[in-house]
């Protein structure tokens, strides 16, 4: 006895073959997209923690400490009773040697 091929085994594997290629594509889409969360939660720790040192910056820049040295830093502020003193940056000129 011989088996033949009927329309109804040819459309059981053609919906079988669908079934498994959507099954397999949809698995790797998942990956994809655990992989993009796992790298997306990575930047975000990141951001969380420059987050945390500029809070601690601003913080620190609210001190008088803080201000007092940016003063005396960028200001070149001096407190009274204190001299200023100015250091030349290069004190081998090559237009003293002529």
């Amino acid at each position: 006895m011989r088996k033949t091929i009927t329309l109804k085994n040819i459309v059981i594997v053609i919906l079988i073959s669908i079934f498994c290629f959507s099954f397999v594509r949809q698995q790797l889409t998942m990956r994809k997209i655990e992989i993009q969360i796992n790298e997306s939660q990575e930047e975000l720790e990141k951001i969380k923690q420059n987050n945390e040192k500029l809070k601690e910056e601003v913080d620190l820049s609210k001190t008088d400490s803080y201000i007092e040295k940016m003063a005396r830093e960028r200001l070149g502020m001096i407190k009274p009773g204190e001299k200023k003193v100015q250091l030349n940056g290069n004190t081998n000129d090559s237009s003293t040697n002529k």
